[in-house]
């Protein structure tokens, strides 16, 4: 189920509140506070939602003048407190931008010395009429915090590392981010730790557990696979028969 944002302004006052609450509390308080959320945020990055995530960067940025503020509070107010708070800022947000750079280290990699941009071009045509450029449709990747529509029909349930069906199927041994196919002929589930992909044809009623390859995207209905984000996708088709892939 989709969730509904707070409005831009809303979320302004909320982060607002946030700073006037740190610069009125003891900066030994507050300091400790902001501390703990960046370790948290260090230690289970691959746990967090994108959301969540996102809202523990945003009380940092916010938090910070907030526990400055309070620091050259206590220091007296005078020119030493808020050249103090000043060298403050300065090593806190230089602190920020390399911890944020370190989470986004996956966002930055150097691309492949072939022009990844150009891959449609590359996947012409063996599985399609000549001069076909393959645009594969992103998956819609869904965490089963609440239950998931099913696009044939029903709801679907996770619960103890394994998604239930109202169909009856069930799907094991799988993490918690899910996603359909357009037309839910295929369900596709991230292995624990993103160790590989599980694909589910719901039509021939055949399951691959591709260790090592990542859901690309569709198109015809059809999963394409990559094993990092700079690779050419390859068809399901292409992929069968690699030594890490099991079906059932």
């Amino acid at each position: 189920m989709a969730r509904r944002r707070w409005p831009v302004w809303r979320a302004v006052l909320a982060w607002v509140a946030w700073l006037i609450l740190l610069a009125l509390l003891p900066w030994w308080l507050g300091l400790p506070l902001l501390l703990a959320l960046a370790a948290g945020v260090t230690l289970l990055q691959h746990r967090l939602a994108d959301a969540h995530a996102a809202s523990i960067r945003h009380a940092l940025r916010w938090g910070l003048p907030g526990v400055l503020f309070a620091l050259q509070r206590t220091l007296g107010g005078d020119a030493f407190a808020w050249g103090a708070a000043l060298l403050g800022a300065l090593a806190g947000y230089t602190l920020l931008v390399g911890l944020e750079a370190w989470l986004d280290r996956e966002l930055h990699r150097t691309p492949a010395a072939a022009p990844s941009a150009e891959w449609p071009e590359l996947a012409m045509a063996p599985v399609g009429p000549p001069a076909e450029i393959i645009e594969l449709q992103p998956p819609a990747w869904q965490t089963a915090t609440d239950e998931l529509v099913d696009p044939l029909g029903g709801h679907v349930v996770y619960r103890e590392c394994a998604y239930l069906f109202e169909i009856g199927e069930r799907i094991d041994g799988v993490g918690a981010q899910a996603a359909f196919s357009p037309g839910g002929r295929w369900f596709a589930a991230r292995m624990h730790n993103d160790r590989g992909v599980l694909l589910w044809d719901r039509q021939r009623e055949r399951q691959h557990r591709l260790r090592g390859w990542q859901l690309g995207g569709w198109y015809r209905e059809q999963p394409w696979l990559l094993r990092r984000d700079d690779d050419m996708p390859l068809a399901l088709s292409a992929v069968l028969g690699e030594d890490d892939v099991e079906e059932t």
